[in-house]
């Protein structure tokens, strides 16, 4: 599996200081089908889960963005 990074899923990395190698350390653990998909994870060193959009073709894996999803997850209760 091959893990591309596009130019927005750089800069929102570097703007949130999120390391290429958290990323990657997370979508190698995941089993991902062809198409996009959206994957929400808990990482100890973010206040925020992460949000990392990615599209699959051929064996390729294309992060298109990612960042700390302030706003929780959906169905979750507002405190």
């Amino acid at each position: 599996m091959e893990i591309k990074f596009s130019r927005h899923a750089k800069r929102r990395a570097k703007l949130y200081n999120i390391s290429e190698e958290i990323i990657r350390g997370i979508l190698e653990k995941k089993e991902l089908l062809e198409g996009n998909q959206e994957i929400i994870k808990d990482v100890e060193c973010f206040k925020y889960p992460l949000k990392i959009v990615v599209s699959v073709e051929n064996d390729i894996v294309t992060v298109i963005t990612n960042y700390p999803l302030k706003r929780g997850r959906k169905n979750e209760s507002l405190l």
